[in-house]
């Protein structure tokens, strides 16, 4: 089809391009993916788990009407542990959430030190931690235990990979399949592993 002034209709494309998008996300990132979730857990009177709020120092803020206040500098007041935690059947739970755009591997440089002495003080007082790494190019979330991940991490200090092989990834984790109301049902994993 073209149109009045010669230029061809992109109409026909365009409708060939829509049938072709995937929906498999919805748009979701896996914070807010794994908010959701914890949002049925809470009201389902399920658990309770609740991201973190990192802390931070507010520097300077401008008042540019009465009723709104912008900040200007802030700092943050101390490095944060993981990203969420709380409570699930008598059991502390403490989990950091990552996505990586990477097809082969999941680095490293994505945990901090502290992270991991946090990770290993939970582990070592009974509580169970973890992570959810969601490989966004494979549309995959997996359960990966934290005491899997210190090897790891110990490793690429000693001449090893600064990153944990998705095969690895898929070998040592458990994949969490994306469901309707809990987005990321990491408690589903929890239920096989420790109770």
């Amino acid at each position: 089809m073209k149109y009045p002034n010669g230029k061809s209709s992109s109409f026909r494309t365009k409708a060939v391009t829509q049938q072709k998008t995937s929906f498999s996300n919805r748009g979701m990132t896996l914070e807010e993916d794994i908010n959701e979730t914890n949002s049925y857990y809470l009201n389902t009177n399920k658990a309770v788990i609740h991201k973190k709020p990192t802390p931070v120092q507010i520097v300077k803020v401008d008042y540019p009407k009465r009723s709104a206040a912008v900040i200007k500098e802030g700092y943050f007041k101390q490095a944060s542990t993981t990203d969420y935690n709380g409570l699930y059947r008598n059991k502390y739970i403490d989990f950091e959430a990552k996505q990586t755009k990477n097809k082969t591997s999941f680095p490293l440089s994505n945990i901090h030190e502290h992270q991991i002495e946090h990770m290993q003080a939970v582990n070592n007082h009974g509580g169970i931690c973890f992570m959810i790494i969601r490989f966004s190019v494979y549309d995959e979330t997996y359960f990966f235990p934290a005491v899997k991940l210190f090897p790891y991490w110990d490793s690429q200090f000693n001449g090893g990979k600064k990153s944990i092989p998705y095969s690895k990834i898929k070998e040592d984790g458990i994949i969490i399949p994306f469901q309707y109301q809990a987005r990321v049902d990491y408690l589903s994993i929890i239920d096989q592993l420790y109770f």
